[in-house]
């Protein structure tokens, strides 16, 4: 995806977001020196992956099929694996007008799915069998 589209894309889950009345952290609008002086700071969310996140899950057709995250929270997988930590994320998600996301599952992990944008959203959920299939 060229980078004017992924800030088209950016600006308008921005301005949606606003428009529900949320508001992102301050990192979501450092530029690059900003993440380069504070880089204490900065680790930590690179480290977490949290901040913004577009994919077109390698198909090119974002229309069809992509998904917009804002990670704002997210675990570290040592820390679940010893039973601590913080075993959830906090996303934000945008999928737009019949635009499909792959399935995906997360071995330790829990994620609440609250619809906020006022739309219909289908989610499939299945089940997994003792060996995690």
């Amino acid at each position: 995806m060229k980078r004017s589209r992924i800030n088209d894309i950016m600006g308008a889950a921005d301005e949606m977001i606003r428009h529900y009345g949320f508001v992102l952290p301050p990192f979501a609008y450092w530029t690059p020196d900003q993440f380069r002086a504070q880089k204490a700071q900065a680790g930590r969310i690179i480290g977490a992956r949290m901040g913004w996140d577009i994919t077109d899950y390698g198909q090119g057709r974002f229309d069809e099929m992509g998904l917009f995250l804002f990670t704002l929270r997210n675990g570290d997988p040592a820390d679940l694996q010893r039973g601590g930590g913080m075993c959830y994320a906090e996303k934000l998600l945008i999928s737009r007008q019949d635009q499909l996301s792959p399935m995906h599952t997360h071995i330790i992990k829990a994620e609440d799915i609250i619809n906020r944008g006022g739309a219909t959203l289908v989610v499939e959920l299945y089940g997994s069998d003792d060996t995690g299939q």
